[in-house]
């Protein structure tokens, strides 16, 4: 309930949200594997809250974010941040411990090469761990839900008639659907990492099993965690 309640606040509190969020992050990371003295890279890392989390918990940290928007949202860029693209990380292959991002992979226009890159970069028998915002789900849509449910351009022209500015995620330039049908798909496919886990984020421990029930699990998941070992 607390990160629900942090999560309608993204927009009217970002520094309550994301400080929220990040410290859930590391608590969700550190039960599938350790982060003391490990080496992270967090795709999409934003304005550095993660970084403050993260390296709190004793992980050595790099955050990569292509927006200086969102890097300077608190000021000057957090420790180890620096500006690329999630789609092409300037880091060496098979070089750090975790790839980790959180709630980005909605705004990539190419997921895949995406979370190929993430697998790139990870060691051998390192964790992936993302989530994201299924484009079916309540949320889909960002701050133009539950529009979306009518179409993604529908929504995007109903926000800017409402209120008379474009919204922070445009639908077809920095949001894009994406199904949790689709994501899973591709953990069981890839040649570059295993499935450990996907489960929807937000939800009790005895909600889980949505995850695993097409259909269902697209507008009830919220949020979903993929969590891989590279092969």
């Amino acid at each position: 309930m607390t990160l629900f309640r942090s999560f309608l606040t993204e927009q009217t509190d970002p520094d309550g949200f994301y400080r929220t969020l990040a410290e859930d992050s590391v608590r969700q990371l550190a039960a599938h594997t350790p982060l003391n003295g490990r080496t992270i890279v967090d795709v999409g890392g934003g304005p550095g809250y993660f970084s403050d989390a993260f390296r709190a918990a004793g992980a050595y940290y790099l955050g990569v974010d292509p927006d200086v928007g969102e890097l300077s949202a608190r000021g000057a860029p957090g420790e180890n941040m620096v500006r690329a693209s999630g789609t092409k990380l300037p880091v060496r292959t098979g070089s750090v411990d975790i790839c980790y991002s959180s709630n980005v992979l909605e705004h990539v226009g190419e997921p895949w090469v995406m979370l190929d890159e993430m697998c790139r970069v990870t060691k051998p028998g390192g964790t992936v761990f993302l989530s994201f915002t299924p484009w079916y789900s309540p949320w889909g849509g960002h701050e133009t839900a539950p529009w979306h449910f009518f179409g993604g351009h529908y929504a995007r022209q109903r926000y800017l008639r409402t209120m008379g500015k474009e919204p922070k995620n445009k639908f077809g330039e920095s949001l894009f659907p994406l199904s949790v049908g689709a994501a899973i798909r591709w953990a069981k496919t890839t040649p570059l990492a295993r499935l450990r886990r996907a489960y929807p984020r937000y939800h009790p421990s005895w909600a889980m099993w949505i995850a695993r029930v097409p259909g269902l699990r697209e507008i009830a998941s919220w949020n979903l965690v993929l969590v891989l070992e590279k092969n």
